[in-house]
């Protein structure tokens, strides 16, 4: 009998879970789940760049994807061995002494303080600057030297300063925060001992400042120049981090039931979706794995030999066994990707809904025509904008709308579009937008190269990648790159798998697991010598404009 594994993978916008047999990777059922709270705009504020999710949403969608995947397989539950989450990050939530979420008890069940706090909040601008001028300033050692040198408002303790300093009701009831990664496992082995809990080192390595050398978090005094409430916090966190390969814990009786599955199943340490997503993308040295959704985020990993001492400049962290253990983990990325391109979508869609609906039109007909539209406007424009060839067009975009996240953070940073005349459209602009954030990717890949970090080979993956020829072959022309495409729908969620079998003791280590799992690769993009010249001259503009609006914005975070 064949042993199957399954891992869950809550993005942005919802969950999925795949099980997967751990002899040869095939994907045996999968199923998606849709956050109803998150999807009606509950606790969230686009204006202030408050983005805030309710634990129910990822309880309930746990619950339902991992049944219907059991149902539908046919595989015994007897067969399950093991189990691994990944989520967005940085991501924290608050909980009380007994690791259970404020949201869930009724004096802040609709409080957006004592939500999630979802990665792609920007709402800790102020105090993520803060943490960077403490770090520069204090004395002591820079706690930012191994995240690139810059702390953002997207990552752990800068959000919490901000609620903590926002919220004082919230403040005073959360005796910890977890990373989402984090809860879900702590939730599935039954949540007993929230201070001897094995949290991810992924997590806290990228996004807490957490690292061996100074012996885990930061020092004390450090965090309490700050705030004095951060310094408590540390003692009710952790000292040690653990790697995805190993168990967590085992599934408790109540998870079990609840899932369909057998208690004491193997409950692998948590995970971020981008790194498990390089693992499914079957990542290898001089291979950066680009994870394209909402935003991206672009994984690499190194030996010690080749990395040595160096830090890298102005990338999302270093974090050893962040992703195959034995070996460190490079993460850089973008605040914008899919993101960029929804935001222009919904300013044509928005006002042409808001017509319609002042106009006599049935509540049937506007609905259906809402749902064309959701449906079928990103595939006309991207159709017309595949007609244009680049030097067509004169309109070039900055991909900043939502900040900067990779080359040196800076969440200040706005948006920009240059070069539009009466002969602009909207799929001149459309193309513009695709391009800045093909533009925005090779920024990334030149650090990295700045630094040293040797790249070879970039492999894509997620929603963008399997679904937009435009953005993939625009990204090859503009990296004189090729760029395969990894062959799995889902591959953070096969990488949680991945995961999972070998924390179930399926596999001996997470690179044989990946021999044996892995899905491969079923298309290359490669560059049109046509297009690569175009757009190197383009992309020196790009750098141009970008130059010009960080002058006119204000400080990093």
């Amino acid at each position: 009998m064949h042993n199957y594994v399954l891992g869950v993978d809550f993005g942005t916008d919802s969950v999925r879970a795949l099980l997967v047999n751990s002899q040869n990777g095939e994907t045996v059922s999968s199923e998606v789940f849709a956050y109803p709270r998150w999807k009606n705009g509950k606790y969230c504020d686009p204006s202030k760049n408050q983005f805030r999710q309710h634990p129910k949403d990822h309880l309930e969608g746990l619950a339902f994807t991992v049944n219907a995947v059991i149902k539908n397989s046919g595989i015994p539950k007897e067969q399950i061995k093991g189990i691994c989450v990944d989520t967005t990050g940085s991501s924290p939530l608050p909980v009380d002494r007994e690791g259970r979420p404020l949201a869930l008890s009724a004096p802040f069940a609709d409080n957006p303080n004592a939500q999630m706090i979802l990665w792609k909040d920007h709402t800790a601008v102020a105090e993520a600057e803060e943490i960077n001028q403490l770090a520069r300033t204090w004395g002591g050692i820079d706690f930012t030297k191994f995240e690139g040198g810059i702390y953002s408002s997207e990552w752990f303790w800068a959000k919490i300063l901000h609620i903590v300093r926002k919220d004082p009701e919230v403040a005073a009831a959360a005796f910890s925060w977890m990373e989402h990664c984090d809860y879900m496992t702590f939730e599935l082995t039954g949540g007993k001992d929230l201070l001897n809990f094995k949290r991810s080192r992924c997590a806290a390595g990228h996004k807490a400042l957490w690292h061996e050398s100074w012996g885990g978090l930061p020092d004390a005094r450090f965090l309490e120049k700050l705030d004095p409430r951060l310094a408590t916090l540390k003692s009710q966190l952790y000292k040690d981090t653990f790697t995805s390969d190993i168990p967590a814990g085992s599934l408790s009786r109540e998870w079990a039931d609840k899932l369909g599955l057998v208690p004491g199943m193997t409950v692998a340490v948590g995970t971020f979706d981008a790194h498990a997503g390089a693992v499914g993308g079957e990542v290898s040295d001089g291979t950066l794995v680009k994870v394209m959704g909402t935003s991206t985020c672009d994984i690499m990993v190194s030996s010690y030999a080749s990395l040595k001492d160096k830090t890298v400049r102005g990338i999302c962290g270093q974090v050893d066994g962040s992703v195959l253990p034995g070996k460190i983990g490079l993460e850089a990325g973008q605040s914008g990707f899919g993101d960029v391109l929804a935001w222009f979508v919904e300013l044509i869609q928005k006002p042409v809904m808001e017509t319609l609906s002042e106009a006599s039109l049935s509540s049937g007909d506007l609905t259906e025509i809402r749902h064309i539209l959701e449906e079928k406007l990103i595939l006309t424009l991207s159709k017309q904008a595949e007609t244009i060839s680049p030097e067509q067009t004169q309109v070039l975009a900055l991909d900043w709308i939502n900040g900067r996240r990779t080359p040196d953070a800076n969440q200040n940073l706005k948006g920009a579009l240059s070069g539009l005349d009466m002969g602009t459209d909207a799929a001149r602009v459309y193309k513009a937008l695709v391009e800045s954030i093909c533009y925005g990717s090779k920024r990334i890949i030149e650090r990295f190269r700045e630094e040293g970090v040797q790249i070879d080979q970039v492999i894509g993956l997620g929603g963008v990648a399997k679904k937009s020829t435009l953005v993939m072959q625009t990204m090859a022309d503009v990296l004189n790159m090729p760029i395969k495409i990894a062959k799995s729908e889902q591959a953070p969620a096969l990488g949680a798998a991945i995961y999972a079998a070998t924390a179930a003791g399926i596999h001996h280590n997470v690179a044989d697991a990946i021999l044996k799992m892995g899905n491969g690769f079923d298309q290359v993009y490669k560059p049109s010598p046509d297009n690569v010249e175009i757009y190197r001259r383009n992309y020196q503009e790009y750098i141009k404009l970008g130059d010009f609006i960080e002058s006119k914005t204000g400080p990093s975070d």
